[in-house]
């Protein structure tokens, strides 16, 4: 079944009077009109998301938030990107001009690109034509949304080498170490949807939801995926390339007017793509909740991209929640997460998924399908309980990981734990002037006195 048979199918709208088009064949004018919906959609959404955000945060610590520009405040985010607009453009000397105005390109346009295989909405009659509320549908739909973000990534990278700066630059070198973390986490827990899925295409993939959601049937994976696009989209507690407690500002602290303003609207795209992702994914994208889904009205039309942005704003507030209760986690404690935790735990699920969808599709005794299933989770017990612990070492001795070697022998040059700071001749000089005993006077020096 083509992506646009089971969207259609999804829909179920009648198309006994008007033609159908399918993607790449659809009139030009629709193409542009789809086109330019989706990157206003974008915009609206970004502007709303900066007020959301702010007022969300104020309520959570009792202040005040932004309440000036507009009505109790909502426009303020439209005013910030007019003066973000119009400020004073600044180049550092040392910066690397043309990489320097291409990294916030690098970073803005992907993070749009991404958007154009998010379904949200089924089919619907426009212009005489019946075509999805979808821009483009791609049989590896959701390897180009990785396509995208792993692109978007140069432009954070690009961004800290070229500004001639050492803050910038730490702040790439951070964004380029997160991105290999959970990108490879994010992907692993991606396998097990695709694997219930049968496809790789997103309309399929909300297709294959119209029963029972994913995030009912693949709960580890759902947890797995938010907790990566948070560090993927360098939200905090992941916000480590930016730290502004440590780095200033990170790999945009050398930019300004325009050029941070894109910076800041990727940053934001990019939270409403990945949450995009995740309702297409595990909450059955436009899709009603299953106890509505009988209803006409609630699943056909334009009616089901409500059900779409409401989602998304749930993701979006959760975004949020974090960033006002959770403090940055230590750059060591974000790598041993990632590596330690995300990655084998989703190489442990996916092979329990895989074991039991085999048997899903094999196995037509229930009984048996159960016995399987049991077996499997008591193998992955016993794998995990028979491992070697690693032995706990002395803090120190021999083997304690504390042991320095010296620079000459190939070492790096790190000072001993009971460092002395070694004396100058000045400060010799101003310790034995405050210690040194008064000289005892002479017999002659104290008949004078």
């Amino acid at each position: 079944m083509s992506p646009l048979t089971t969207v259609l199918a999804a829909g179920g709208n009648d198309t006994t009077q008007l033609p159908v088009t399918s993607f790449g064949n659809e009139p030009f004018w629709l193409s542009i009109a789809k086109a330019l919906f989706v990157f206003v959609l974008l915009l609206v959404l970004t502007l709303f998301t900066i007020v959301f955000e702010r007022k969300v945060v104020s309520y959570m610590q009792q202040r005040v938030g932004p309440n000036r520009v507009g009505p109790r405040g909502y426009l303020q985010s439209l005013a910030d990107g007019l003066k973000l607009a119009l400020k004073e453009e600044i180049i550092p000397a040392l910066a690397d001009k043309p990489v320097y105005v291409l990294a916030p390109l690098l970073s803005a346009v992907p993070a749009f690109l991404a958007f154009s295989v998010i379904p949200f909405g089924p089919m619907v009659s426009i212009g005489g034509h019946q075509t999805a509320l979808q821009l483009t549908d791609l049989p590896i739909g959701v390897l180009f949304v990785f396509a995208c973000s792993s692109i978007g990534v140069f432009g954070i990278v690009l961004a800290g080498w070229s500004s001639g700066s050492t803050y910038p630059l730490l702040g790439g070198l951070r964004s380029a170490a997160q991105v290999i973390s959970y990108e490879i986490a994010m992907g692993l827990s991606l396998v097990s949807v695709f694997l219930y899925a049968g496809s790789l295409s997103t309309s399929e993939i909300v297709a294959a939801q119209s029963s029972r959601w994913f995030i009912v049937t693949l709960p580890v994976s759902f947890i797995i995926y938010g907790i990566a696009m948070v560090g993927e989209t360098n939200r905090a507690p992941f916000d480590l390339p930016e730290a502004e407690s440590e780095l200033v500002g990170g790999f945009h602290t050398e930019y300004t007017s325009l050029k941070f303003a894109m910076f800041f609207l990727a940053e934001y795209i990019n939270m409403i793509t990945v949450s995009a992702l995740a309702v297409t994914l595990f909450l059955g994208g436009w899709r009603p909740p299953p106890f509505l889904a009988r209803v006409d009205m609630f699943s056909e039309g334009w009616f089901p991209m409500i059900w779409f942005l409401l989602k998304v704003l749930a993701f979006i507030f959760v975004f949020v929640w974090l960033r006002g209760t959770l403090p940055r986690v230590r750059y060591d404690q974000f790598m041993k997460f990632g590596w330690k935790v995300l990655v084998p735990v989703s190489l442990v699920w996916i092979l329990l998924v895989a074991a039991i969808r085999t048997a899903t599709l094999q196995v037509d005794n229930r009984m048996t399908l159960i016995l399987v299933i049991l077996a499997v989770f008591l193998v992955v017990l016993a794998v995990f309980y028979f491992l070697p612990q690693p032995e706990s070492t002395e803090q120190s001795g021999e083997g304690s990981g504390l042991e320095l070697v010296p620079a000459e022998q190939g070492g790096f040059p790190t000072p001993p734990l009971d460092l002395v700071v070694p004396p100058t001749p000045r400060s010799l000089a101003v310790v034995g002037a405050i210690e040194a005993p008064a000289p005892t006077p002479t017999t002659d020096e104290a008949d004078r006195g």
